[in-house]
This record gives structure tokens, sequence and C-alpha cells, in this order.
């Protein structure tokens, strides 16, 4: 660059520079909020929306369908409110109000003229945005979309034995209290907050039908309009005209009743849905709450129940998550914990039903969400009345289950007393047609349920002594032969002599009418029993709450030392506390065990010593978590069994148990069918054992 066109160039920047200082500033026509608003006007105008053609028919259509009509100079008014829009059709014009976020209320002809003086562009996308999902509401829900909105009410029925509150909001019982039972779980532990128990609340069960109309439509979605019809009767009802509607009315019975009758009620319906699907759906979930102190035991008892029509009752799994499909042809559906249920039993059969049951992790107030799915495949929507339930909320009582077996439908085998675990069947048997009675009549006197379990287990000593005298009395005969069978052990030893040493064993029982089996017998009665009582205690419900002694729940374990800390696979099955009756029972259980192999001479191994000893520590470990009534009965029973032991050895004396033998021995004793065989066994084997004897020495000959 030559020296001319530099001072060219800083002679023309130095003119622009004067040139600038020179001349004057501009006025300022707008203020920066004018140029601000101007220039979102400006750039937003071109982002603003608006409803189609087709859109727009839609909506006309969808208000005129669900809308309410309000005759006004001869002309029909459509007028349609919602979850945040009040619209009204007359002729083929739209007017009214959009409100938007819940605050901001702007009007439908201003939303479609795109005024943006009148509200922002955001704003006005934000209601063509609400126009479009009311257009598909409207679709979706036809005349029942005026019932997507409401006012929340809540109407209480009560009796002495049940507090229900229902929601409008879905229509459906929200809330369930048992008055006569209080709860024994509390979150926090340390404080000892006593209150009645809630089955549900809150939300935690939802029990909602679902409407086949051309979409399904469930109930839970709706605001109904609730009617107290008298002090037992609450009407929910979906009014879809003057002269149609769809409802579910409850009716609670005064006195100690914890069946609530639900029925599906419906007028002029079927020309309002426009249906020509024959289901009706059941949409039922609910979170089981806890109830008890002790949740290993809630939850091995809490599951979904169900019995099949003229079938038997079935159940998903307790301890783990599962699932059915299509289970067909249902009398009843239960939701079940350890002492209470929530059961829906139709007058009609239930076609299909889906189930799933889900543990819900520890540490919240609930055990399990159980759900089900199910149709009813033969609705009529021309009837008043098409469906029915018999809804029961209450105790697994097991009298007022078996009473309500006979009442609700006296044609049906309802079998709702299978909501009580009571065991296999044979052990079921014994609770049911032995137990439960015995122990029903005991309690109608008011006693104290520790002496009803107390008397309760004379009661089944008396019953079973005939068999345990006779049990000790053969024991006495086997100590009175020990010497004689170490005798022929003695004269006849070795492997080689085994068949001939058992049959002139045997042969010695036969001639002083003993048997070694017959100390078997009271065992082989009892054991029954035992197993019994076993499932019996952990689900009566009448020992729940109730104190005896030091234990303040016979339902609960009784624990007299407690800690925080879990121990790795012993917590899960010992728990956190040492319970005082189970310590009883174990101490008991031991010394029994003592005396027991004292009247046997001790002839057992060492190895079998230590092994009938470590019994009881390892009932002990099982049975620490389990009801403190069961660990009482298993403590009086073997307490019972002691003090008969001494007492049989007062009154059997050896000396004349010896006398008896020998006058058995002088008479001619026919054999039984069953020793004869046996004889007849051992003659054979012995004859097979001296024959091979006999060819092992012939081949050591020929070597």
């Amino acid at each position: 660059m030559d020296k001319n066109t530099i001072t060219g160039l800083v002679l023309i920047g130095l003119l622009f520079l004067g040139f600038m200082w020179l001349s004057p500033e501009p006025e300022q026509t707008q203020s920066s909020n004018d140029i601000t608003t101007q220039t979102e006007t400006t750039a937003t105008a071109m982002g603003v929306d608006s409803l189609s053609a087709s859109e727009l028919g839609w909506l006309k259509e969808n208000i005129r369908t669900a809308g309410a009509v309000a005759v006004k100079d001869s002309a029909a008014n459509y007028n349609l409110k919602g979850a945040g829009y009040d619209l009204t059709l007359s002729g083929e014009a739209i007017s009214g109000t959009l409100t938007l976020d819940g605050k901001d209320v702007v009007n439908y002809d201003d939303v479609m003229a795109k005024d943006l003086t009148k509200m922002t562009a955001v704003q006005q996308r934000k209601a063509i945005d609400m126009l479009r999902n009311t257009i598909n509401t409207l679709g979706k829900y036809g005349k029942f979309a005026q019932f997507l909105s409401g006012d929340e009410q809540t109407i209480t029925l009560e009796n002495d034995v049940l507090a229900l509150q229902l929601n409008s909001k879905s229509g459906s019982i929200s809330r369930a209290e048992l008055k006569q039972y209080e709860s024994e779980y509390n979150a926090d532990e340390t404080v000892n907050d006593k209150h009645k128990v809630v089955l549900f609340e809150n939300g935690s069960n939802n029990l909602n039908f679902v409407i086949n109309t051309p979409q399904a439509l469930n109930t839970g979605d709706f605001y109904f309009r609730p009617q107290q019809l008298n002090d037992s009767t609450v009407l929910m009802t979906l009014d879809l005209s003057k002269d149609a509607y769809w409802g579910i009315k409850y009716t609670l019975p005064k006195g100690e009743n914890y069946v609530v009758k639900v029925d599906i009620v419906q007028h002029n319906i079927g020309k309002e849905v426009l249906s020509n699907s024959p289901i009706l759906g059941i949409d039922w979930r609910q979170d089981v709450r806890r109830q008890e102190k002790g949740q290993m035991f809630e939850e091995r008892n809490s599951a979904l129940y169900y019995k099949f029509a003229g079938g038997d009752v079935e159940n998903l799994s307790e301890m783990e998550d599962e699932k059915e499909e299509k289970v067909a042809k249902l009398e009843w559906i239960g939701y079940k914990n350890q002492f209470f249920s929530s059961v829906l039993i139709p007058t009609k059969t239930i076609n299909t039903a889906d189930f799933e049951s889900t543990i819900i992790p520890r540490g919240t107030d609930y055990l399990k969400n159980l759900s089900t799915a199910a149709e009813f495949n033969d609705y009529d929507w021309q009837s008043e009345n098409p469906v029915s339930f018999d809804y029961y909320l209450g105790p697994n009582l097991y009298p007022l289950l078996s009473d309500l077996e006979d009442t609700l439908r006296p044609e049906q085998d309802l079998e709702l007393t299978e909501l009580i675990p009571l065991g296999w069947t044979f052990f079921r048997w014994i609770n049911t047609i032995i137990i439960i009675p015995v122990f029903d009549f005991l309690g109608g006197f008011g006693l104290n349920y520790g002496i009803v379990i107390l008397l309760l287990t004379i009661f089944i000593k008396l019953v079973i002594f005939p068999f345990t005298f006779k049990s000790y009395k053969s024991q006495a005969k086997m100590r009175v032969l020990a010497p004689d069978i170490k005798a022929i052990n003695d004269k006849y030893p070795g492997n080689e002599n085994a068949m001939l040493r058992q049959q002139k064993t045997m042969e010695l029982y036969s001639k002083a009418g003993a048997s070694p089996f017959s100390g078997c017998l009271p065992m082989l009665f009892q054991m029954p029993i035992l197993f019994a009582m076993f499932t019996f205690f952990p689900s009566c419900i009448e020992l729940r709450g109730e104190s005896f002694l030091w234990a303040h729940d016979l339902s609960a374990p009784d624990a007299i030392i407690s800690w925080s800390g879990n121990i790795p696979l012993i917590t899960e099955y010992f728990g956190n506390h040492i319970s005082l009756f189970c310590l009883l029972m174990t101490a008991t259980n031991i010394i029994y065990t003592y005396i027991t192999m004292q009247s046997q001479g001790g002839a057992q191994m060492p190895g079998m010593k230590w092994m009938m000893y470590l019994m009881p520590v390892m009932f002990m470990v099982f049975f620490n978590n389990y009801a403190s009534g069961l660990s009482y009965y298993y403590f009086v029973s073997l307490l019972i069994t002691i003090l008969q032991t001494y007492a049989f050895r007062k009154v059997i004396k050896e000396d004349a148990v010896r006398r008896e033998m020998a006058e058995n021995a002088k008479k001619p004793r026919k054999k039984s069918g069953f020793m004869a065989r046996l004889e007849e066994a051992q003659r054979q084997q012995q004859a097979m054992l001296r024959e091979q004897q006999k060819r092992n020495h012939n081949g050591k000959g020929r070597q």
C-alpha cells in the first residue's frame, strides 16, 4: 500500500467521525416497553393456532351430544361445562369462556379471532390446545363427559359395627371402619395410639365399574350426584337427561351387619349410551393395610381369594408376586389379611377375571396391592336393576362367615369360611367339627380366653386319656420285658441271627401281651390335634387383643425382651424378641423329654439322646414368633402330660404289670393276622438266609 492510499483512508475516517459528531440525536418516538411489546407481538403473531373446519364441526357435534339442553325463544341451546370450559352452542354459533391454568379466563370468540390485544399468543395457543383436548374427551365419553368435573362430596353410612364414607368422585365407598375392633399396628412403635380398624381410606381402595359404551368408561373418572334416600341408603347417580340416569345404590342395614348391599340401578339408559355391548366390567384395586404388630404373619395370611362357581376356593400366592388371567365362572372375590376381609359377592356369576397380587416393600403401612379386572357378559341395558352385589367388609370370624353362607345364598355353597386358614382338609375337619365348637361354647361363658384355652386343653386331654393310659401301661410292660429282651440279644448275637432274634422277641411280646407299637397310639391321635391347633390359634380372631397374665395379645407373640437389630436368617423366623410362653414351652418340653428317656431305661444311642434334647430348642426358634396363645396351649398340654406321667407311675406298679404278663403268658393266644404274616415272613427270610449261607459254604469247599 503506497503513501497516497494511506493518506486517503485517514482523511475518509476523519470525515466520518466529524459527521457523526455534528449530526443531531434523533427523537425517540416509542417507549422501550412499546418496542418490546411490538417485537413480541410481531414475533409470535406467526405462532397463533386455530381449529380446522373438521375440528370445529366435531366440537359442535360433541356439545350437542354431551351438553345440557336449554330452550330459549323456541330454539335449543346446548350448554356444556367441564374442567376449564363453559361452552354454549346456539344454532351453529359457539360462545363461552375458557379458563387457562386454573386462573386466566379468555373468551371463546377472542380465541377463535386470534385477538392478541385480549390475550398473549401463548394463551391463545393454550386455549386452542384445550379445545382440542375437549374434542377428544367429548368424543370418548359422549354424554358422560359432563360428569368429568364437579364438586367432591362425602356421604356417611353407619350402623353398630360399620362406619362408611362414600365419595361423589367415583361414587364408591372411600373409607370403611370397623367400630368394634382396634388396630394393633402403629407406624411409630413408641406411640401407643389405639384407633379403630380401618380397612381402607385415602384412595387405598377403588371399586369402580367399566361401562362398555363405544369406548370403555371407568366410573372412577366421574362425579356422581349423591342422594341420601334414608338413614340406611345412599344413591349415587349420573343424570344423563331429565328422564335417564345410571347409578349405584348402597344399603347398609342397621344393627350388627357387615354386609353392604350394592345395586346397579339405571333408567332409560339404553337409548342414551347407544351401546349394544352386554358387558359390565369391574375394576377393583386395594392396597391391603397393616393391622397387626407382627408383619410376618400378616404377610403370610394376606392374599387374593376367589371361588369357582360350584367349585373350590383358590388364592394367589401369599409369599410372592403372582398373576392369573382369564379365570372363568366365579362366585365371589375376596381381599383378605390375617383377621379382616373385603369380599365382593355378586348375584350373578362373574364370567372372567384377571387377578394380580404384588407385595409392597416393607417400611410402609401396607402389605400388598391386589387388583381385579372382571366382566359380566350378560349385562342388560334395559333392566332397571341389572346387577347386585353383597359387599362384605368385616372380620374373619368363623361363626359369622358360616352364618353368611346360609343367609346370603342358601342355594349356593359359598364356602366363605375358607378365608380362614385352618390347615389341610383332615386338620380342617378337626378344627371345624371339634375345636371351634368347643372353643365357642367355652367362650360363650364370658371367661378370659386364657382360661378358655386351659379348659380346651383339659377337654382334649380327657378325650385322648384312654389311649394315653394304655400307652403308659404298654411302656411299663416294655420296661419289665427289658431284661428278657437283653437275654435274647445276648443269646442270639450277630447279623446272622438277626431274623431269629427278632422272631424270639416278637414271641416274647405276644406271650406277655405287650406291643412296641402301642406306645405310639396316643401320639397317633394327638398329632392331628396338635397340627390342627397349630393352624387354629394364628387364625383365631377371638384371641386378637385379648390379654392373659403378661401376654397383651394372645394372637401375637408375648415378647418380654426385644431388640432392634436383625440377625440374618434367624430374625425371619425367631423375630427380634423372646416370648415367655415359648420359653416356658421349651423348658417344659425338655423336662418331658428327660422323663420319657428315663422311663425307657436309657436304651437310646448317645447321638439319639442329643437329638431328642435338640428338638425342643429347634421348636423354640420356630414358635417364638407365633401367637402366644399357641405356645401357651403347648405349654399347658405338656405340663398336663408330665403330671399324667407321674400319676400313672403311682397307679401302674411294675410288679402288678409283671403278674399280669405272667397270667397272659399262661393263656393260649390266638395269633392275629398281622403277627401270623410277620412270623411267616420271618421264616421265609430265615430260610433264604440259611440257603445263602449253605451256598457260600459249598463254594468255599470247592475252592
